[in-house]
């Protein structure tokens, strides 16, 4: 991934490195941009480390699915134990203020951003088949194959939901 952007972006700055101990210098950054990561993230090191480059007044923003939105996803009625497994792996928007405020953000506020989505029924199958999400590491093979098969049977085409984003803006 780093070649390709260094391929796309020849003049950036770009530095391989992790959120838990960033490669960075103290307040050299006006905000920093967490998507779709927080889930696979020691979240008090990575948050600390995020306050730490920030200058005085900078900015955290984490976008990460709404911990509550995951009994309403598409792929919720298909695995009997999805939602479980996914709230366990997300956090809650009180776990991400309690841990935002551990790493020495005052201000946190949440935004919920709901997106429509809308695929077709093949695409759902590609997707589930390929193990898309890391999601399928967290299920028994006997809960993916029954899952897969339930798919193939019970999918509308289309597959019509909403993501829903929680978009979060932490500050000093």
């Amino acid at each position: 991934m780093l070649a390709e952007a260094r391929r796309k972006l020849p003049e950036a700055d770009l530095r391989r490195g992790v959120a838990e101990h960033l490669p960075l210098e103290d307040t050299s950054f006006d905000a920093v941009w967490m998507s779709l990561v927080v889930h696979l993230l020691d979240r008090p090191r990575a948050f600390g480390e995020a306050r730490r480059v920030l200058v005085g007044d900078g900015r955290l923003v984490v976008v990460t699915p709404d911990h509550d939105s995951f009994r309403r996803a598409w792929m919720a009625p298909l695995f009997p134990s999805y939602v479980t497994v996914e709230q366990a792996r997300f956090p809650s928007r009180g776990d991400l203020e309690h841990e935002l405020r551990g790493a020495g953000f005052a201000r946190v506020s949440m935004t919920c951003v709901p997106i429509e989505r809308r695929f077709s029924r093949e695409h759902a199958l590609e997707r589930i088949r390929g193990r898309y999400a890391s999601t399928f590491d967290h299920l028994s093979d006997e809960e993916y194959r029954e899952g897969l098969a339930r798919a193939e049977r019970e999918l509308p085409d289309p597959v019509e939901y909403l993501l829903e984003l929680l978009v979060v803006v932490a500050s000093t």
